[in-house]
């Protein structure tokens, strides 16, 4: 259990970075398969192959019939499944880790030397948390395709391998075997319960999986069109209603007879003026 503890203890902080999907995932992995496959799956899985009897005794017939039927132990196939699931995870949080670490050297320097402009911290925040934002959020989706991709790899793997249910009887032909020869499994029902348990684990880290990443992409696109709606430009004139259309065209209609009748005193005045000079 120690291992899983050491485990426990790196998603632990992963969980901090996380999305409330990402922590529910997170729950799943540990409540539903980390604790189920330690406390229920390997006590079943005890006596894997030493309750796998055939009637025969041919040297080398159980041990050949036991591999075509298991390639590979459920056990050891959930194990290297939870250590394949939790890889995105960790390099999710190295990630995470180098990006805390270069924004307090930036931190650092910005203290030392207040006369050069440095980088602003974008990604962090109070506390140690971080900003889901820019490269740490594509490496967030990048884990979380990855988690999908290997999700799907494993539940076609397990249908492929065994099934999703165990026969109690198994029939075997492989050499040395002399003939057809039957071979029975212990406790087949109980170890199909858990099988079906897992693979339903599997469904709903699936299903979160997804839910999460379109969660995402659905913040993404809101924060590009609030982003978007604060760079557009806003005209600087109001726009100007109907009536005051109207009163703009009236007002100059008014213009041009105002000017007339200012240019009509003129025209008098230097008419007058030269008739005097022809008197004269």
């Amino acid at each position: 259990m120690g291992e899983w503890d050491l485990l426990g203890r790196l998603l632990d902080k992963v969980q901090s970075n996380s999305t409330v999907i990402g922590k529910v995932w997170l729950t799943v992995l540990f409540v539903f398969r980390i604790m189920v496959l330690h406390t229920g799956a390997e006590k079943v899985w005890g006596d894997e192959h030493s309750g796998f009897v055939c009637n025969t005794q041919q040297p080398g017939c159980v041990n050949v019939c036991y591999d075509l039927a298991f390639p590979i132990s459920h056990i050891r196939f959930w194990v290297f499944q939870i250590i394949a699931l939790a890889t995105p995870k960790l390099l999710y949080l190295g990630h995470v880790l180098h990006v805390i670490h270069v924004e307090k050297k930036l931190d650092e320097q910005a203290g030392l030397f207040l006369r050069r402009t440095f980088k602003v911290p974008k990604y962090t925040k109070g506390k140690g948390r971080i900003n889901l934002r820019g490269r740490l959020l594509r490496s967030y989706v990048l884990h979380l395709l990855a988690k999908i991709v290997l999700e799907v790899l494993f539940i076609f793997g397990q249908y492929y391998l065994y099934g999703f249910t165990l026969e109690p009887r198994y029939v075997c032909t492989r050499f040395p075997c002399p003939h057809k020869v039957d071979c029975f499994l212990s406790r087949p029902t109980e170890k199909s319960i858990i099988i079906w348990f897992m693979l339903v684990a599997s469904l709903v880290s699936l299903a979160l999986s997804i839910i999460e990443l379109l969660y995402l992409c659905v913040k993404a696109v809101k924060e590009c069109m609030v982003r978007r709606q604060d760079y557009t430009v806003t005209p600087v004139t109001p726009p100007v209603s109907e009536k005051k259309k109207k009163a703009f065209k009236n007002r100059d209609e008014t213009k041009p007879n105002l000017n007339t009748t200012q240019s009509q005193p003129n025209v008098s005045k230097i008419s007058s003026k030269d008739h005097r000079d022809t008197k004269t």
